[in-house]
């Protein structure tokens, strides 16, 4: 009897073999430069970021069945959103709402259409697509429909001024292991450090992800005037109130009448 329970444990163990040692996918992405230089004329720019996939499944590809979105995400910071109201025919502020830690700039590409990779479930977890952002509140007391009309509006916001985008089928396979995906830098991009995330899907199910950093700056003498700003605010705000009695000063002798 012994031996019979024997002979079937090794029967089981040798014929599922592919089912115990499946393809254990990853991804990884890699940029052309790790810093971008922007001038005051800087009109927006397509950034490319190329990426592959190790262990991949052969089948898997050549059915179309692995999907992938990259992230391009600048850094984060609060934001104060504020609602106008007509009083006396004059346009107010007269309700606001400050949001800790949103990103300023958020850029994302995509194999195809939303709903063919995977559930909208899913993108939420992964906080994946400008609708999926979370606003962190900084007063979490308040009223929920008052939270969620204001986060709306702030996403609205910046989606109409081009720091939120979203490009599908941006993400092409150049082969059944290499990808490239194209994701949008807006004329606004903040400076600061950004991350760039990959986000693999198999078969509609979250696989693996990876991340790198690009740092932006700007470049020139607005970064010669941006360093002195921040570096030395004091002497930056002498400079400038030399330069307004400079200018009005300049402005009297030109435009005075005799």
């Amino acid at each position: 009897m012994a031996r019979i329970w024997v002979l079937i444990a090794a029967f089981l163990a040798s014929f599922p073999a592919s089912a115990q040692s499946p393809h254990q996918e990853s991804i990884q992405i890699g940029l052309s430069t790790d810093s971008v230089a922007i001038t005051a004329g800087f009109a927006g720019a397509d950034l490319t970021i190329f990426g592959s996939l190790e262990d991949a499944d052969p089948q898997v590809s050549r059915q179309g069945r692995y999907d992938v979105i990259v992230v391009l995400e600048g850094p984060a910071r609060p934001v104060v959103v504020r609602r106008k109201d007509r009083v006396l025919g004059v346009w107010m502020n007269l309700e606001s709402e400050q949001f800790e830690n949103v990103p300023v700039s958020y850029s994302l590409a995509t194999t195809r259409a939303f709903q063919d990779i995977t559930d909208p479930n899913n993108y939420k977890q992964l906080s994946l697509g400008a609708n999926n952002i979370y606003m962190q509140p900084a007063d979490r007391s308040q009223n929920p429909f008052t939270l969620a009309e204001f986060t709306k509006a702030l996403r609205e916001r910046k989606t109409a001024i081009g720091l939120y985008s979203e490009n599908v089928g941006g993400v092409r396979f150049l082969s059944q292991n290499l990808f490239r995906a194209t994701v949008r830098l807006a004329p606004d991009v903040p400076v600061g450090t950004h991350k760039a995330r990959a986000f693999l899907f198999k078969n509609g199910i979250f696989v693996k992800e990876s991340s790198a950093q690009l740092e932006i700056r700007k470049s020139g003498f607005e970064q010669a005037v941006f360093r002195l700003a921040h570096n030395h605010g004091f002497v930056y705000g002498l400079m400038s109130i030399g330069l307004a009695m400079v200018t009005g000063w300049l402005g009297r002798i030109i435009f005075r009448k005799d």
